[in-house]
């Protein structure tokens, strides 16, 4: 009785995993230990290589101390970009427009015999068209050049003019005076750039025959101008709203001082007469000598007949 009882019921079957292929890395027995789940395998068991493994942490993104990372949207600036491109390309085709208009009036003008003039002189402040350099043929611009100065000495002598006859008339010669010689300068330097000067411009520069005409006329009455000026008799205010040789001598022996400014002015007169008359002979040589008398005349003969008929 008592070898039947030896045994304990509760030990376990001793397997051997080497003599047993059957039972080899099988399992012993699960159990529960505190809610958690493990393996016990007998004395002399190998457990299996892939229990004894554990599974790989999952990977954390680098933050490398700058913060968490924002994702930018892309779509806003394709679409600005986009949008800045296109109206690029619209201020590019307005552009385009315009300066196609531009350069179609330019031909226009130029078929018609017009010639845009852009204000350039003086430099500081530009009021009328001057470039003899680029426009004038070379063998004409001395003559430009000379007729030029002309022009700014009539305008010195007007000038000069105003203040002798300012002096004068602060002396008691009356107020009169002075106003006939604001007059000549305001009405004498503007008329005789748009009346001979810029004729005798263009008249070298397209070589119109009616231009040099046009010069010829009112050149000559600008030397006459002078020649009175220089002379200045006594018709208006006895002469004394012109510095004149006569107003000169006149007004020197009540005012040595004023009569020393009025004969100032008598010889920038006579200088600028000289020289007006040395240009006229030049233009009118270069106008006989250039063939356009003739074609003046054939110009004016089908003028004539045009209105005629």
């Amino acid at each position: 009785m008592a070898g039947r009882y030896d045994r304990n019921p509760f030990d376990e079957e001793e397997v051997n995993p080497f003599s047993d292929p059957a039972v080899r890395g099988k399992a012993s027995n699960q159990s529960n230990y505190g809610g958690g789940a493990f393996y016990t395998t007998n004395p002399g068991s190998v457990a299996p290589s892939t229990n004894s493994r554990l599974s790989p942490l999952n990977p954390e993104p680098a933050d490398y101390g700058f913060g968490t990372t924002v994702d930018i949207p892309l779509d806003n600036s394709s679409t600005d970009l986009k949008k800045k491109e296109r109206e690029l390309q619209a201020k590019e085709a307005e552009l385009k427009r315009r300066e196609q208009e531009v350069r179609r009036k330019e031909e226009a003008a130029a078929r018609a015999g017009i010639v845009l003039e852009e204000k350039n002189w003086p430099p500081f402040f530009p009021i009328i068209h001057h470039d003899i350099a680029n426009e004038i043929p070379i063998h004409l611009q001395r003559l430009q050049y000379v007729a030029f100065t002309t022009l700014l000495g009539l305008a010195l002598c007007l000038f000069w003019n105003v203040i002798a006859v300012t002096a004068a008339w602060i002396r008691g010669e009356g107020v009169k005076i002075w106003f006939l010689a604001v007059i000549y300068f305001i009405a004498g330097v503007p008329g005789a750039y748009f009346l001979w000067y810029r004729p005798l411009y263009r008249a070298f520069r397209s070589e119109g025959a009616m231009k040099f005409a046009w010069f010829f006329l009112f050149y000559l009455i600008h030397i006459g101008f002078c020649i009175f000026a220089a002379v200045a008799p006594p018709i208006v205010f006895k002469g004394k709203s012109l510095t004149g040789i006569l107003p000169a001598i006149d007004v020197l022996g009540d005012h040595v001082l004023i009569g020393i400014f009025y004969f100032v002015g008598f010889g920038l007169f006579c200088v600028e007469a000289l020289i007006s008359i040395w240009v006229l002979q030049q233009v009118y040589m270069y106008f006989r000598g250039s063939g356009k008398a003739a074609e003046m005349k054939r110009e004016a003969a089908r003028g004539a007949m045009r209105a005629a008929l």
